[in-house]
């Protein structure tokens, strides 16, 4: 009898012990992954170009970081991966876009802006130009500091090829013309009109990505202030590099940019709190 209990006892354990073990097996296996998985879930905008995009120096900013808080990060992860120095060649070549589209996933978006390092030499110094224009053509050359030959495309090639690897992800591309310059022609801001502009809106066309010409929003902006104002409040010694307070204006140009596409589903993420404020931003202070 006390062995037909003990045999009982211990099939008892073992039923529930093995049951207790699957129960916290799973339970642990939902709370240990949810944090990583329920991230990866949301959407992600990721950003992609420059310096004016992304910026460390001490006093200066790119506008990719300040545009986090005009949207609802609850909702969507934004990873700002422009890197200064760099253009839409070598943004290729070094394997920064392999590394994104290695990331992305269906519901993403890509903001691009690259132009102001797409200029200088093909093969020396920092060897980082692409061909002007938007065409196929191509150039082969030796770089000089390794010897080796390189195939340099057009600026709207390289542009091409983030849209249509954005796109093959099933994510959203938006492509955007380069931030201007603080540089003035009888009382009017340098625009990109007839170069890395009009070429990044031929590419944006070709290859059916959205568009937002951030150039001209912000010229627009600059010449409203002024340029003392300008170069008092948003940039520093340069030309090109702005202040964060010249980042967060530039932010909010992209955020409005967004905002009026028609159909573009990034603007459903805006913060809705945060549109009476960017209405109030666009326009200029008084001077």
């Amino acid at each position: 009898m006390k062995r037909n209990k003990r045999r009982w006892l211990i099939a008892r354990w073992l039923v529930f012990g093995v049951f207790g073990l699957a129960v916290f097996g799973l339970w642990n296996g939902v709370t240990a992954t949810t944090p990583q998985q329920s991230e990866r879930r949301l959407p992600t905008l990721f950003i992609i170009g420059d310096s004016t995009v992304n910026n460390s120096t001490k006093g200066l900013l790119g506008w990719g970081t300040p545009i986090a808080e005009f949207f609802d990060t609850q909702k969507l992860n934004i990873q700002n991966r422009a890197r200064g120095g760099r253009s839409s060649r070598t943004f290729l070549t070094e394997g920064l876009w392999a590394q994104v589209a290695a990331a992305l996933k269906p519901g993403d978006f890509v903001l691009m802006q690259f132009g102001h390092n797409d200029g200088g030499p093909l093969n020396s110094g920092r060897a980082r130009a692409s061909l002007k224009g938007n065409g196929a053509e191509t150039q082969e050359v030796v770089m000089e500091a390794t010897g080796q030959r390189e195939i340099v495309h057009t600026y709207g090639w390289y542009m091409r090829q983030f849209i249509a690897e954005t796109k093959a992800k099933g994510a959203t591309p938006i492509v955007l013309s380069p931030v201007p310059r603080n540089i003035w022609q009888e009382g009017k801001v340098e625009r990109a009109a007839n170069d890395y502009g009009k070429w990044a809106a031929e590419a944006a066309r070709a290859a059916g990505a959205f568009f937002v010409d951030l150039n001209e929003l912000v010229a627009r902006r600059y010449e409203a202030a002024g340029p003392e104002q300008v170069k008092a409040r948003y940039f520093l010694e340069d030309h090109t590099h702005t202040t964060p307070a010249g980042a967060r204006l530039n932010a909010v140009a992209v955020v409005l940019g967004i905002r009026d596409l028609k159909d573009c589903p990034l603007a459903t993420f805006i913060e809705p709190d945060s549109l009476n404020e960017l209405s109030g931003e666009a326009k200029p202070p008084s001077r």
